[in-house]
Formats: C-alpha cells, structure tokens, sequence
C-alpha cells in the first residue's frame, strides 16, 4: 500500500478572477477611467497636514484623517503621479475605512502638493524612500499600531517596490495596490498610442505644472533640460530630459528598468492584493505577472473591465458605485482580523 501522497508546496503567489462588474452603461474603458475625473464630486474628507522634516534636508507632507485619539490600525495612502490630498480615490478610500474606525495618513509625495520641495529630486516612480522613512516614523511614534498600506497607479508601484525591497523586515502587516504599472516602459509606449496619447498630454501638462512652480525657486540640475521637458509630447522625451537626470537615473530606459515594481513581486512577504483591470489603456496585457512571478504572500486580482482607477459598479438606484473603494477595504480588514 502507498503512504499518503506528500503535501505540494506552493512557492509562488496566485491570480485570481475579480468579482467586479461594470456599471452597463459605463463598460468602455475609457468611460470608467475618465468618468470619475470629470463628474464625480470630490468625496468629503477632513485633512489635518503635518509636515515631515526629513534627515536629507527636505520635506513631505502628510494628511491625517479619522479620530484624533491616536487609536486603531492606520492605513498609508499613496497616490498616483500628479495626484495628492485631493485624489478622489484616496479621499473615498480613506471615508470607508475611517467608517470603521480606521485611520488614515496621506503621504504626498516630495515635490507633488502646492508648495515646491526644497531640493532638486521629486517624485518618481522608483523612490521609495520617503515611504519607507514614513513607516519608520510611525513605528517609532506608535510601536503598537497595526500598519497598513494602499497604493494607487504610480503609488502602487512604489507601495509594491517598497515591499520587495523590505522582504520580511516591513513595517506593514498587510497592503493592497491598484492599477500597478508593472513595467514601466510597455506603459509609456502604450501612451504614445491612439486614445491613450490623451491621458498622456493631460499628465505631462499637470508635471509641467509641477516644474514651472518649482523650479526659480530651485536649480535645475545642469544634467537635465527643463525647456526639454516642458517641451515632450511623451513619457519617453520628458523621463529622459527631467525625470532621470534630477534622480540619478542614466536615462529613461534605465529609470523604467530599475523602477517597476513587477521584478520586486518575488520578494513580498506580506499578504498583498494587487487589483487591475485587463483593460486598462494605461497598459497592455502583458505587462500582467504570472502567479510564477509572485511571492506567496501576493494575490493578483484581475477584472476584465474597469479602466483606470475606475472600478465603477452599480449601486442603489443605478447610480455608479465606486467598488474598488469598497474591495479594498475588504481586504485590509479582513488581514487585520488574521493577524
């Protein structure tokens, strides 16, 4: 007679099918992307900021949100590339977490609010080092507090990158990611492209926003060309005249191969829910890891619809619902009560 059969250990993470389905008037991709943009009110959300002077000299600022008593587990809020305290996925996010008597702190990303950070570095893709300085910051501050992240489109990335890098040593006890760029450069080749090339422009426009505020203040650095950057009609020209010179990148092909987060899924070692959509137009299919390039500990939700950061599902009356701020909570307070 045979044994029992050896149990099968599973050394990778897994994809699994979403729930989600779209409002049936709102099914296009670029409807759920840009329908949130333009006609849904800005979510209610009291922000109490504090700024965090950092060890380089330079600052960040954070927006508090929820009960003032310093109790109950605390969600980091990372945004997307020209987002900040104002993202209405952030904002709705944060309101049904706080529902339940979460916290939330909003990390806006050095160099992306209304006043110009100090030195010549931003914002990017790849840096994570002020998240990471932010989690240490919080320990220190409240040792006993659950910790607790949510990533959005270029905040996902860093939010995912973060976790690799930080394998069993992050400050986290679980986080979720939305609409992650894993491979940075088949997402900027897929902006040069048909419909998409017109999130491409408006994203350019707002960092040019961005740069013409900064720099007078600050030198550009005599690697980069500002009149270059404000000038690019796409990822590639901008990333390669500003992005990586004022960050210490070779160029643009070198910043998107160090900075994706999709070579970074092998090394998280806290539960993660990753969310996107196959439709998404900021990216092409197969950007999409395999359950072979995740850790265990990543679960890689697809939905078939959803464009964006849009997720739009039907709520009460017909009316949109917003169901990615919905399904994110889920899943943190569910990792909240397993740990």
């Amino acid at each position: 007679m045979h044994g029992p059969s050896p149990k099968v250990s599973v050394s990778h993470g897994c994809v699994i099918a979403s729930g989600f389905r779209p409002h049936p008037l709102l099914r296009n991709a670029h409807v759920q992307t840009i329908y949130p943009t333009l006609l849904r009110p800005l979510p209610p959300l009291e922000v109490r900021r504090e700024r965090l002077e950092l060890a380089d000299g330079d600052f960040v600022d954070l927006g508090w949100s929820g009960n003032t008593q310093g109790t109950g587990p605390l969600a980091i809020l990372l945004h997307g590339l020209t987002g900040g305290f104002e993202s209405k996925y952030l904002r709705g996010t944060a309101g049904q977490l706080i529902a339940r008597g979460w916290r939330t702190v909003a990390l806006q990303l050095r160099g992306s609010g209304p006043d110009t950070n100090r030195l010549p570095r931003c914002y990017n893709h790849g840096d994570t080092e002020d998240f990471h300085t932010l989690c240490r910051v919080l320990r220190e501050r409240e040792p006993g507090t659950p910790l607790f992240a949510v990533g959005w489109s270029m905040g996902a990335n860093i939010l995912l990158k973060a976790l690799g890098e930080s394998g069993e040593a992050s400050l986290l006890t679980a986080a979720a990611a939305a609409c992650a760029p894993f491979q940075l450069q088949a997402c900027a080749e897929r902006l040069r492209r048909g419909f998409p090339r017109v999130y491409q422009k408006h994203l350019i426009n707002g960092l040019g926003t961005i740069l013409r505020r900064k720099h007078g203040p600050v030198p550009v650095l005599p690697t980069a060309n500002l009149a270059a950057a404000l000038g690019a009609k796409d990822f590639f020209a901008f990333d390669d005249a500003y992005t990586a010179p004022m960050n210490g990148y070779p160029d643009a092909i070198g910043y998107y191969t160090q900075a994706s987060s999709g070579q970074f899924l092998k090394g998280v070692r806290r539960p993660t829910l990753v969310i996107n959509s196959v439709d998404d137009p900021f990216m092409v299919p197969s950007i999409l890891p395999a359950a072979a390039e995740l850790a265990p500990a990543v679960t890689l939700e697809l939905a078939q619809h959803g464009g964006h950061l849009g997720f739009i599902a039907t709520g009460d009356g017909g009316r949109p619902k917003y169901w990615l701020e919905e399904r994110v909570p889920e899943f943190l307070f569910e990792a909240h009560a397993a740990a």
